[in-house]
């Protein structure tokens, strides 16, 4: 039988090394601390994305906005604001 698209990801147990306070305090409050986790792992993967594709592009940006610094938008003679 296979698995409904999207409906479960493959896992990987993991070990990871958290302060002990910070644990229990998740734990009193009923925080599934895998779960919370993989949200700041994922967000870190993002801002890391982001921050990657900022350096590799950064030419091409500093090109683009040296550009409309010297040339002004493009279309601009068509804003109607």
């Amino acid at each position: 039988m296979s698995k409904p698209v999207g409906a479960i990801r493959d896992r990987r147990p993991t070990n990871v090394t958290l302060l002990v306070e910070l644990v229990a305090e998740a734990k009193a409050l009923n925080i599934n601390v895998s779960q919370a986790c993989e949200r700041g792992l994922a967000h870190s993967v993002v801002e890391a994305r982001r921050a990657r594709w900022l350096e590799d592009n950064k030419d091409a940006i500093e090109a683009y906005n040296d550009m409309i610094e010297r040339d002004g938008l493009p279309l601009d003679e068509f804003r109607q604001f």
